[in-house]
């Protein structure tokens, strides 16, 4: 049947459309003022020094590694949370470095500084740490920065899912040397295609950057490293600064939703949902919730049924990938083996009205009073 309720919503109004047409009958489509005012305006809403526009929020990672000098050596270790998409850790491997899983916190599903202390401290040749913003919500980055500090180790933030949280007084993507952000078209705010973000206060790393983005050449057009075409164009930059004046209070709906999902599936014995530190905001990128690993499939088909969309992220973690097990082999991650048997993404957009959430709500209760197809 047709959905009821869409699991994700773009949204592209006039104003949008009408900046694109501007771009195209201008013949301006790289390296132009839009993607400079775009940058420009990005740094400005982070709170950082320099903001570099890229053509993926994957390249904004491996330019964030690549550019803070890390990569090059199969000894050299990259700290990286096993619940992720794969996209966190195939940069590590492009660069010839060797990513180490590290399991999570069970309430917030970030990175775990413990586990990560204890990795560190065991590592042969620790370099860099990538923790990872998940479903819109940001990792301990007060403890993780305390663990690099004491290694020595890069920090490159994961801030593709997390446009603007924030935890301890940070904004996601600048509590390390550098953060990355993704405007892939169900995020938080699109470019209307691909497109990413690299943000920093090292001069060193976004200088860089720049250079490695368009072929590793510098402004007199001399090619001073082996750089590739990682440019983000004139048109995705117009439609990133036409979303980024809105992408805040597409926030707060994102938080009113969560909110009202958070009362009414409080008395669904058989559902966990999102857990939030006092000290820290969740954008809710995704709505992300546990349900017993019986129901989970089930529960999914008997939504499907009542017009409701889901998804799961991810069905497979990072280190359970063939690309990464050929390369690194097993690792233990017990919490997030366990998470991937029990999440479920419910539908999540600035969008959703009160009645979609209740309607949402409503046949998730009803699957659990009929005694679940798991049970």
């Amino acid at each position: 049947m047709t959905a009821e309720v869409p699991f994700t919503d773009v949204y592209v109004d006039d104003t949008i459309v009408d900046r694109v047409g501007e771009v195209m009958r201008s013949t301006r489509y790289v390296k132009g003022p839009e993607l400079e005012a775009f940058e420009r305006e990005f740094t400005e809403e982070c709170g950082v020094e320099h903001a570099v526009g890229v053509s993926s929020g994957t390249a904004a990672l491996l330019l964030s590694l690549e550019a803070a000098g890390v990569g090059g050596s199969e000894d050299e270790q990259v700290f990286v949370p096993g619940n992720t998409f794969f996209a966190t850790a195939s940069p590590v491997l492009a660069l010839d470095a060797t990513p180490v899983f590290v399991d999570v916190d069970p309430e917030t599903y970030t990175m775990d500084p413990a586990d990560l202390e204890e990795k560190v401290a065991a590592a042969g040749n620790p370099s860099a740490v990538m923790p990872v913003h998940i479903y819109g919500a940001m990792a301990d980055m007060n403890a993780i920065t305390d663990v690099a500090d004491d290694y020595d180790l890069v920090v490159v933030e994961d801030a593709c899912q997390a446009h603007f949280a924030e935890r301890d007084g940070h904004v996601a993507g600048t509590a390390g040397d550098a953060g990355a952000f993704s405007f892939y078209p169900s995020k938080n705010m699109t470019v209307g295609g691909d497109g990413g973000m690299l943000v920093t206060d090292r001069d060193d790393v976004a200088e860089s950057a720049r250079r490695l983005r368009n072929h590793g050449r510098d402004g007199d057009g001399v090619h001073r490293a082996l750089g590739l075409n990682y440019r983000l164009d004139e048109v995705k930059a117009v439609v990133g600064r036409e979303q980024l004046r809105q992408v805040r209070d597409w926030n707060d709906a994102r938080v009113s939703a969560a909110a009202h999902y958070d009362d009414c599936l409080a008395d669904v014995d058989e559902v966990v949902t999102p857990a939030v530190p006092e000290n820290a905001t969740h954008v809710y990128h995704l709505y992300v919730v546990q349900v017993p690993p019986a129901d989970r499939d089930a529960l999914r088909g008997y939504l499907e049924d009542a017009g409701v969309q889901t998804g799961v992220h991810y069905e497979t973690p990072a280190h359970r990938h063939p690309a990464v097990l050929e390369r690194v082999g097993e690792s233990s991650l017990p919490v997030t083996e366990n998470l991937y048997d029990r999440i479920l993404s419910l539908p999540m957009h600035p969008r959703l009205t009160p009645g979609d959430v209740s309607h949402v709500c409503d046949a998730v209760a009803s699957y659990f009073e009929e005694g679940g197809r798991g049970a």
